[in-house]
């Protein structure tokens, strides 16, 4: 079996390949290594002018070694095998953006280090129940979020209240799973998944102001 590529190797093979300096880089790309990254390891401390960061598609365990990284704004490790959110506290200050999606997370503690979050997108993760969902509620910045293919969205999606559930517990969102979310709309989107449960099959259209959403649905609802 081959051995995993280090975080060194990576930059080393990352800076033949760019020319650039990782150490003055703003952004470093490093998904995709064969063989893949397993271990975040120290030598992510030299990109201390590093904004956005690419980790995705390794097979990353465990978040470690950000403490360096004081200008990271964007963090990127989807497609891995991480369980938890451990390790995230040493970028909680700057941290704007965080893509995870594809990985093994079911318990979302610790995430309300992320004071300055606008982003979050973790679809295809393992959170069940809404007491995990509800920590998003300490991202007071938090305005877009990616949350399918998680079973507690699953559950709700086929159930038809998704929406409805998520964004009562998340009001401050403005975009979720890709669907921008208007405040004042909130009313007609209940409405729209109300109609949805019942009769399933015939397109919606609901408009407000400048928001329009498509359901399949039997009824017409006219605003």
């Amino acid at each position: 079996m081959a051995k995993a590529t280090t975080i060194k190797d990576a930059l080393s093979k990352w800076e033949e390949k760019t020319g650039q300096k990782a150490a003055e880089a703003k952004e470093v790309k490093l998904y995709a290594q064969i063989p893949p990254i397993e271990k975040m390891d120290a030598s992510l401390s030299t990109l201390v002018n590093c904004e956005k960061l690419s980790l995705s598609t390794n097979c990353i365990e465990k978040i470690a070694n950000l403490n360096g990284l004081k200008n990271l704004r964007i963090l990127s490790l989807g497609r891995n095998n991480l369980k938890n959110l451990n390790g995230l506290e040493a970028v909680g200050e700057t941290l704007e953006e965080l893509w995870i999606s594809y990985n093994l997370i079911e318990k979302l503690r610790g995430i309300h280090v992320m004071k300055k979050l606008k982003v979050l997108y973790m679809s295809n993760n393992a959170v069940k129940d809404w007491a995990e969902f509800g920590k998003l509620a300490d991202l007071p910045c938090l305005e877009d979020l990616v949350f399918v293919g998680n079973p507690l969205e699953e559950k709700h999606a086929l159930e038809g209240n998704w929406v409805e559930e998520a964004t009562k517990r998340l009001p401050k969102l403005k975009k979720l799973d890709d669907n921008p979310f208007r405040q004042n709309a909130h009313r007609w989107i209940i409405a729209a998944e109300f109609v949805a449960r019942r009769q399933p099959r015939r397109s919606l259209w609901i408009r407000t102001g400048e928001y329009r959403v498509s359901w399949l649905v039997l009824g017409l609802i006219q605003l």
